[in-house]
């Protein structure tokens, strides 16, 4: 396909042609109409296909949750909230531009459980104008992606689906980008076995899971997050608003401690560390950044305890993962909050 008619699409069509073609080269379906692809029930509503399929429980409680989260745009929008997401991807990944140079043909994206368009937008902004973007999520969120996509001018196209059953080609991506998503499917490994044969051959797959914390940690994410099952996601978003504040007054006391000596039974280590992170990475999460606003550090508070599955992983285990997808990794970035990979399809493998 052509740059040229790569971008022959504007952003405010409903579906641009090269989404139909990737689905095997339906027909433009009106609002309403259902369609059966690749075995899944898909019906058009509002400019979007979305699934009609069974799901589970937890997976309808994550719909919900990340649902409402994402149209709270007051929260995530701010600049500081977007230059913030800019360079956490730029030093987690690398730059974009490193990984996917100017081609004629452009790149075929795949944003694996997409919410709003955050993360790929801010990330995937140098090279808008090559990218054919096409953002999936079980969550109705795909309602504000598309419109902030819009906004931007971006070529692009949604689907509202489980990612473990997605109605796309095997061998039909470019690149799969899943930031802080794979975690919160019933499987984090079933997401990547079942993401990874949608990848051409070479192609990338780039995403970052939650890493196992320390005991205490552990224990309070758990049993805050159950606590939550019980509550609307608006009853929810008020309840982590303590939360939120606790950790903002810790960051604000700027009291650094020095621990004398590392603790083994609870996994902290010897040395100076900050008050509030001492409490953030050993005790409960409870996010502060002095730039932010109360209603954005709420955000990423409610985004940790809100959803019911969350799996935190080693880094074993997801490199045992990638080489059963057949990946092979180029890119490893391990840090105490989580892990993230830029692995390779496979060239020899047969999809």
């Amino acid at each position: 396909m052509s740059m040229s008619s790569m971008h022959s699409n504007p952003s405010d069509q409903i579906l641009p042609q090269w989404f139909l073609d990737l689905l095997g080269g339906c027909c433009l379906p009106a609002e309403g109409e259902e369609l059966n692809i690749n075995r899944i029930k898909l019906c058009m509503h509002k400019g979007i296909l979305r699934a009609n399929t069974e799901i589970t429980q937890e997976q309808r409680q994550t719909k919900e949750v990340f649902g409402f989260k994402w149209h709270k745009r007051d929260s995530y929008e701010s600049e500081a909230s977007l230059s913030m997401m800019n360079n956490w991807c730029n030093a987690r990944y690398l730059p974009a531009t490193q990984w996917l140079p100017d081609r004629p043909e452009g790149y075929t994206i795949l944003d694996a459980g997409c919410g709003a368009s955050y993360t790929s937008l801010e990330y995937f902004r140098p090279i808008l104008n090559q990218i054919r973007y096409l953002g999936a999520d079980i969550s109705d969120a795909v309602s504000v992606a598309k419109k902030r996509m819009h906004e931007a001018k971006a070529n692009a196209a949604f689907l509202q689906c489980d990612l473990l059953r997605l109605p796309l080609p095997t061998a039909s991506i470019d690149v799969i980008f899943s930031e802080g998503v794979l975690h919160h499917t019933d499987s984090t490994r079933n997401a990547i076995l079942s993401l990874a044969p949608l990848l051409k051959s070479g192609g990338l797959f780039m995403f970052y899971v939650y890493r196992r914390k320390g005991p205490i940690r552990e224990f309070t994410d758990d049993y805050v997050r159950e606590k939550m099952q019980n509550m609307t996601p608006q009853e929810g978003w008020k309840a982590v608003e303590s939360i939120s504040k606790l950790g903002q007054i810790l960051g604000e006391l700027d009291v650094e401690i020095d621990v004398p000596e590392r603790i083994d039974l609870l996994d902290i280590e010897a040395g100076k560390i900050n008050l509030q992170r001492l409490f953030y990475w050993h005790v409960l999460k409870c996010f502060y950044r002095p730039e932010y606003s109360l209603n954005e550090i709420n955000h990423v508070n409610f985004d940790w305890y809100a959803p019911k599955n969350a799996f935190r992983q080693s880094p074993q285990e997801v490199r045992a993962w990638c080489n059963e997808a057949s990946l092979n990794i180029e890119r490893e970035h391990v840090e105490e909050a989580g892990i993230t990979i830029v692995a390779k399809k496979n060239s020899l493998c047969v999809d």
